[in-house]
């Protein structure tokens, strides 16, 4: 048998040192090659394992908010607001005249005509004056009638040159001073004959007596010294005025011509009648409503100047509004708005209430029923700001 070192030729004694040179080398880099392998994976691992961190950093800063979508609500049919009835005509009655009162006839509550005698006042003082001035206008007259004459036969005369020219101009310009006084005088009688005819006092239109604020005897002071007590105060009811204050996003619905109709508490089961004859023209900026006036035909009196009632008025087929709960609501200084998710930010939207349920609100204006809203928003959520919406909070 053959052992090791005789079978080495000298071709495996040369390529010897070699070999055992290049075994410890091939170690190394495999060695290297391992380590450099796991550094490039424990890098590609921190990296991996950074942008987590960041991730879930970020959805830790990102507010998470559940949202809801409007539901649809049903068209508006009409609206009931508030209004007070007045009188189509209401007005306080004053002496034009001094005195006192002597007779009145009628009381709060009677209904009178037109031209219907209310009351009577004395007036003495009146009555001297009237008989002193139309004691002057005869005196005037008298004197015109005798002036009338002589500048007559004077004109005659100067045709003859009986008399001088100058004599007769004179006779003239007497005659037109006098009936200047006449004149002066007739006015002054026309003025207290006028100021007499004020002792009867007359009702001015029809209508109802809502106060009586005099008595027999009283001293009737119609001077513009003093402030003037009004004798009676009338309104005509048979026809009422009915002023109702329409909020902004209704005030397309208030067309005049249209039809209105009123219920009031003390006739339930009633509906009367009324016409929308006018509106203000211009939005209060108060209250942000439009002032309208609907006339109510009141023959029978049923209706009564003051009274509250509720005006039931039709809206336009156009207004179409959504729901949505109340605690989606934020009141803001610039208004009132809802917060909607849109490509993953906030948005605050301005929105216009209609009716008030409680729980729930209507909202005729700013939100469309695909829009995503936000439950419960912070009061520090701001517009643009991001947010997350959590899995399974839409409803």
């Amino acid at each position: 048998m053959t052992t090791l070192e005789q079978t080495k030729t000298p071709e495996t004694q040369r390529h010897e040192p070699r070999a055992r040179l290049l075994a410890p080398a091939i170690v190394i880099l495999a060695a290297a090659g391992a380590l450099a392998f796991g550094v490039r994976n424990g890098i590609q691992r921190r990296v991996a394992e950074g942008k987590e961190l960041a991730q879930s950093t970020d959805e830790a800063a990102t507010p998470a908010v559940s949202v809801t979508h409007p539901a649809p609500a049903a068209p508006l049919q009409e609206i009931v607001l508030p209004g007070n009835t007045e009188a189509f005509t209401d007005s306080p009655l004053y002496a034009r005249t001094n005195g006192y009162l002597t007779h009145w006839y009628f009381d709060i509550g009677a209904r009178v005509k037109k031209g219907d005698l209310l009351a009577e006042i004395e007036t003495p003082e009146i009555d001297q004056q009237l008989q002193q001035a139309q004691a002057q206008l005869e005196t005037a007259q008298a004197n015109y009638d005798l002036a009338k004459t002589t500048a007559d036969r004077w004109q005659f005369l100067l045709k003859s040159g009986s008399v001088s020219k100058q004599e007769t101009d004179q006779a003239v310009a007497n005659q037109a001073a006098q009936k200047a006084v006449v004149d002066s005088n007739s006015a002054n009688v026309r003025r207290l004959e006028q100021l007499q005819s004020f002792e009867k006092v007359y009702a001015p239109f029809d209508g109802v007596i809502t106060a009586r604020s005099t008595d027999l005897g009283a001293l009737i002071d119609a001077g513009s010294a003093a402030q003037a007590k009004e004798l009676f105060h009338m309104a005509a009811i048979s026809t009422l005025r009915v002023y109702v204050p329409v909020p902004e996003v209704y005030s397309n619905a208030a067309q005049a011509g249209s039809i209105a109709k009123l219920t009031l508490d003390e006739y339930p089961g009633r509906v009367f009648q009324g016409t929308l004859v006018r509106d203000a023209s211009a939005i209060d900026p108060a209250s942000r409503t439009l002032l309208v006036e609907v006339d109510v035909a009141n023959p029978d009196g049923l209706l009564l100047p003051g009274a509250y009632v509720q005006v039931h008025l039709k809206l336009p087929a156009t207004i179409r509004s959504v729901t949505i709960p109340a605690n989606t609501l934020l009141f803001r200084r610039e208004g009132l708005r809802v917060g909607v998710v849109r490509n993953g930010r906030a948005n605050l939207a301005p929105v216009a209430i209609g009716r008030d349920y409680g729980a729930t609100v209507e909202i005729v204006s700013g939100l469309r029923s695909a829009d995503a809203i936000i439950l419960d928003p912070s009061d520090s959520l701001e517009n643009g700001s991001p947010v997350r919406v959590q899995t399974g909070g839409a409803q």
